[in-house]
């Protein structure tokens, strides 16, 4: 499998320059062909070939007064940012013919050099390398220091030189793994997300959830206050907005290497996990979008899942429809209605549940009977008369829920 190394580097001025020209031609490259496709889409011509394309905007472009200057950089670089572009074209075709599944995908628009994240690609055919120094040797740019946290598992097929909206550049290494599996356990667990615990696990545990962004409201709210009292373009401005995005950049780094931490921690511990398949993008647009986003539900599971591939360990998510908070784990009933400020509820069977707690176990449940259901194993109970009068019954539409437990 493929996965990504990140590591810090640091340009002396000279190289922080050379990055910058880079990421301007890589970027106007971008741009001429967007507008070149766009202008023949205009006047009716036919789409533009990959090869074409390359010839007029790179190589044609060159020997023109206009774009001379394209040639101080890595060729490798421009034919990147032509590539990204022709992704760019054909995943939005896919989505609109419908080949491509899931959300739909926009037309690619310009990029600007006041974007907060400015990127460059190197392949093979660029001849990086890493020296004997422990140095990253970039085409026409140099060697540019790098803080290697730790040690790269194979030589790497690409490298991405990244330039965030705090001033800070990273080198992102493609590399090829080989599975890591880990020690069979007999442990399987489900995990019910949430807002007041980030996760619950169907063992009873629960996970605090650390809010990194309402911890650090006070300083952000502060340091917005003072970029909106700076003069626009001033220098003052200039150096309020670097003050604010470093501010953002200690949120997401703090909340990436925890999420990063119990990720870990869950898959070296459990033979399976399963989690629920929430619509974070649609609970993004109701009055819990600051905690939601806060929480990083997406990246969480994100992690899970590669990891379990990584590690030798199953991974499965649970259709967000099954009905994980109202389900009795004890006996199987399904609560008519819940509304969320119920925390715990009782069963006609007599069971007492923690609502959170109830909804791991029903998810663990559920993944556990997918699992076996994939290797030909019986799930549910056997056919059974139905009962006079009730041979089929349809849910009222009001009564159905979402499975989201937010808490």
């Amino acid at each position: 499998m493929q996965l990504r190394y990140n590591f810090r580097l640091y340009p002396s001025a000279g190289q922080r320059e050379s990055l910058a020209r880079a990421f301007g031609c890589a970027r106007v490259v971008f741009n001429d062909g967007l507008r070149m496709r766009q202008d023949t889409r205009d006047a009716g011509l036919p789409y533009i070939s990959d090869g074409d394309l390359s010839k007029r905007v790179i190589t044609q472009a060159k020997k023109t007064p206009e774009r001379a200057w394209l040639g101080e950089v890595s060729a490798v670089i421009l034919q990147q940012a032509l590539a990204d572009l022709n992704t760019a074209f054909r995943n939005f075709f896919a989505s609109v013919t419908g080949r491509r599944k899931g959300r739909g995908v926009a037309p690619p628009r310009f990029r600007s050099r006041k974007d907060n994240r400015q990127a460059i690609r190197f392949t093979k055919n660029a001849c990086f390398a890493i020296t004997a120094g422990g140095r990253l040797r970039l085409p026409k740019i140099g060697d540019v220091p790098v803080r290697w946290s730790r040690p790269l598992p194979s030589d790497p097929s690409s490298v991405t030189v990244v330039k965030d909206a705090c001033g800070r550049y990273f080198a992102s290494f493609v590399v090829e793994t080989s599975e890591e599996p880990l020690p069979e356990t007999p442990h399987e667990v489900g995990i019910d997300l949430g807002l007041t615990h980030f996760a619950v696990l169907s063992d009873g545990r629960k996970i605090g959830n650390p809010r990194f962004l309402r911890r650090a409201a006070k300083k952000l709210r502060k340091a917005q206050q003072a970029l909106s009292r700076k003069q626009k373009g001033s220098a003052n401005r200039k150096k309020a907005v670097v003050r604010v995005a470093r501010a953002h950049a200690r949120v997401a780094d703090a909340r990436r290497d925890w999420a990063h931490k119990q990720s870990t921690t869950l898959i070296r511990d459990n033979q399976a996990v399963y989690v629920e398949n929430l619509s974070v993008s649609g609970l993004g647009r109701t009055k819990l979008a600051k905690s939601v986003h806060d929480a990083g539900w997406s990246q969480f599971v994100g992690m899970l899942e590669y990891k379990a591939t990584r590690y030798g360990r199953h991974f499965a998510r649970i259709d967000r429809w099954f009905p994980s908070s109202r389900l009795c784990s004890a006996c199987g009933t399904v609560a008519a209605s819940m509304p969320l400020d119920i925390r715990s509820w009782s069963c006609p069977c007599g069971a007492v549940h923690d609502r959170d707690v109830n909804a791991a176990i029903n998810i663990l449940a559920a993944g556990q009977a997918d699992r076996l259901n994939d290797r030909g194993a019986r799930v549910g109970p056997g056919p059974v008369p139905a009962p006079r009068g009730e041979a089929l019954t349809h849910p009222k539409p009001h009564t159905r829920q979402t499975g989201i437990s937010i808490h």
